[in-house]
């Protein structure tokens, strides 16, 4: 069985910074696209940041400049570093990943890690 774990949310002042982790775990093959998706209170889940294999990235302007996302092929995992952090960015960071497991690819979320941005 193929598991995303998460690491890394808490509370943090604004302008201040954070890192989150999240590995694939299980039989895991390989993995293709990641990202990291939020969602806030009363809002839908976004887009936050993604990743090819070969390490193309994208992002959505409200974070362009302030986050990088980066992965490690060799530990199936993705990261997320998030500077000058804004209360806005308050939510459940999600990551997602494409996993090849027995065969089969299949898109994986992770559980969720909370980020909250307050002074």
């Amino acid at each position: 069985q193929v598991q995303l774990v998460e690491s890394g949310g808490g509370l943090v002042q604004p302008g201040g910074s954070l890192r989150l982790s999240c590995a694939a775990s299980g039989r895991v093959i390989s993995t293709n696209a990641m990202g990291w998706y939020r969602q806030a209170p009363g809002k839908q889940r976004e887009l936050v940041a993604s990743i090819t294999s070969r390490s193309s990235t994208d992002y959505a302007d409200s974070v362009k400049g302030r986050f990088t996302i980066s992965r490690d092929n060799a530990k199936n995992a993705v990261y997320l570093q998030m500077n000058s952090l804004k209360p806005e960015d308050t939510a459940v960071y999600y990551c997602k990943a494409g996993v090849l497991a027995r065969g089969v690819w299949s898109d994986y979320w992770g559980q969720g890690t909370q980020v909250t941005v307050s002074s």
